[in-house]
């Protein structure tokens, strides 16, 4: 599997003995990025540390209507069975099953240039 950056992946667990890095790795079709997928950080302690970091970099910005998921963290800590994430692309999926050259041609509400440029 391929390893990321955690800072981008908060909810991916760490590759042992790589704080550095998550286990999560990219789904790949016709040589398309279909999804991305990682393992689900289980660890209660882990996540909400992670979390509370994402909130003091969210309030340093401005964001301070920002607040900690404190259920969900309480849900972590009952006891969450190991897991994984998946994120598929929809239009992803869609260029690949109708053989779309371009995710343009597939996107509901495209981004437009102004007709000056």
């Amino acid at each position: 599997g391929t390893s990321l950056a955690k800072d981008i992946s908060p909810f991916a667990k760490e590759v042992p003995g790589e704080p550095r890095l998550v286990e999560r790795f990219e789904t790949y079709c016709n040589a398309w990025e279909v999804g991305n997928a990682f393992s689900e950080l289980n660890d209660p302690e882990e996540q909400r540390r992670r979390m509370e970091e994402q909130l003091e970099q969210a309030h340093a910005r401005g964001e301070k209507d920002k607040q900690l998921d404190d259920e969900f963290l309480d849900a972590i800590d009952q006891g969450m069975p190991p897991a994984g994430g998946l994120g598929i692309g929809v239009d992803r999926l869609i260029m690949l099953l109708t053989n779309a050259p371009s995710i343009r041609d597939v996107i509901l509400f495209p981004a437009r240039r102004n007709k000056a440029d």
